[in-house]
Formats: C-alpha cells, sequence, structure tokens
C-alpha cells in the first residue's frame, strides 16, 4: 500500500472513530467528561506516588537537582523527571531509592532527526534512567506524514528495555481534536506506555477535557500523563478524575502539602 493510501485509510478510521465520539460537532470532550462519573478520593501520600518531580527549566542549577532528588525522597514520589543531561546526576542521588529517573527525549520541540532521539534515549537508559518522555514530532502529524511520526515512536521503543516505561507527549495545545485522536491512536500502535499532554513549555498545559478525550480514546491499559500548569491538590484530582493515572509538576511538594506553589 502507497503511504498516501495508507494515510487515507487511517484518517477514514479516525474521522469513523470522531462521529461515533460526535468529536466532529464538538461534543466529544464534554461528553467524555461527563461520562466520568466515577470519582476517586486519592489522599495526598497516595498522589505523590504518581507525580513525576520534574525539572526541565533551563538555567537550573545542581543546587536545585540536589533538592528535587531529596523532596522526591522525603515525600515519595514516583520518579523525578530531568533532561537527560542531569540523568547522571540524579541516577547518582537516588541510587538505592524506590524512586525512578525520567527522562525527557527531543525536548521540548521534537522536531530533531529521529536518530538523535533514539541515540539521547539509549544514552539516557544507559546512565541510569528507567522512563522516558518523548516529544512527538508534531510538524510531521499535522503535515500528515503519519509514517514518520509512527517510525519515530518505535525508533525509541526499539531503544527501550523490557522494563523502560515510554511516555509520548503529544503537545495537546497545538492540536485539534482529530490530531489528537490520531496521535494518541499512532502512540498506541507504535508500543507507547503512556501518552502525554504536554512539555509545559507550549500553550496552556494540560487540561481537563484533552485528559477524559485521550482516556477515551487508548482505553484502560494505556496510561495518561497530565503535565503543564498544575500546580495544586485540586488541579492534579481533577485530572486524575477525568482518566489521568500520572501527573508531571515542577510544583509536586506544593500539590501534596497544600502549600503555596513557590
Amino acid at each position: 500500500m502507497e503511504e498516501n493510501e495508507l494515510i487515507e485509510k487511517i484518517t477514514k478510521e479516525i474521522l469513523s472513530k470522531l462521529e461515533k465520539m460526535n468529536v466532529t460537532g464538538g461534543s466529544a470532550v464534554g461528553s467524555a467528561t461527563n461520562k466520568n462519573t466515577s470519582v476517586k478520593k486519592i489522599t495526598p501520600l497516595e498522589l505523590a506516588g504518581l507525580i513525576d518531580h520534574t525539572l526541565l527549566k533551563p538555567g537550573a542549577t545542581e543546587d536545585q537537582f540536589s533538592k528535587l532528588c531529596d523532596e522526591a525522597l522525603q515525600y515519595n514520589f514516583k520518579s523525578v523527571c530531568v533532561n537527560s543531561s542531569w540523568v547522571p546526576f540524579v541516577a547518582k542521588k537516588l541510587r538505592g531509592s524506590s524512586v525512578k529517573i525520567c527522562s525527557v527525549i527531543g525536548f521540548p520541540l521534537g522536531e530533531m532527526d529521529t536518530r538523535s532521539k533514539a541515540f539521547e534515549a539509549r544514552n539516557a537508559l544507559a546512565n541510569g534512567a528507567h522512563e522516558l518522555d518523548m516529544v512527538i514530532n508534531t510538524s510531521a502529524l499535522k503535515s500528515g506524514n503519519l509514517k514518520l511520526v509512527e517510525e519515530d515512536i518505535r525508533a525509541i521503543k526499539r531503544v527501550c528495555r523490557n522494563n523502560t516505561i515510554l511516555k509520548v507527549i503529544i503537545e495537546t495545545s497545538l492540536l485539534t481534536d482529530t490530531e489528537k485522536i490520531l496521535a494518541c491512536e499512532i502512540s498506541k500502535k507504535a508500543g507507547a506506555d503512556f501518552v502525554k499532554t504536554s512539555t509545559g513549555f507550549t500553550g496552556s498545559g494540560a487540561t481537563v477535557e484533552d485528559v477524559a478525550l485521550m482516556r477515551r480514546v487508548i482505553g484502560p491499559k494505556i496510561g495518561v500523563k497530565a503535565s503543564g500548569g498544575i500546580r495544586d491538590y485540586s488541579s492534579a484530582i481533577d485530572m486524575i478524575n477525568a482518566g489521568a493515572n500520572r501527573i508531571g509538576a515542577g510544583a509536586s511538594v506544593a500539590i501534596v502539602t497544600g502549600t503555596p506553589a513557590g
């Protein structure tokens, strides 16, 4: 099958799903949220175990990364999430603990060559990373180059070990609802363990509506990570009740303690 025929076939399948979900009429996101009637009550301690404690801003210092690790140990966060160059440092700080190390890949734009992403992923794993959060190639998706989008994800999946968790950041603020669904479907097909809303560097970050839509598309077996702009306990719980089972945040301590984020 030619690439254009493949794109047309996948697009028709997605549009069929969209019609069933009423996305084309603008109501799928709302209906997905409204149908989520099982409100979960999670203690701050339980919530901490679902949080990737994150520091990705440029200019962050060694002292800040040291503090990040100390906080992760104190509050028992699921992981620390850092740029790949900081993986060796946090791996040393967290050695012997249950806190996982998450490295972003192709961050924050996702536009680099696939081989570059794969090299970064391989290097991060060799340096101690347990989880990878890779950024989708948004330009390829919006250009209809679905083959490139899928191969980009598969290339990172091939680098992963059996116990590596791969999360695909689809950058929802840049996508239409149709593109969000397409990105989730491709990520699922390529073997991702999670789909993730945002880098936090573009647009509005995570929304309850996007999380609900993503969960509805991918079903119960793949994770949804809500990330970007989540700064308090209430917002985090809203994301969990919309369908997220992982939260990415820099304000993690404020979220679990109720103190104002710095």
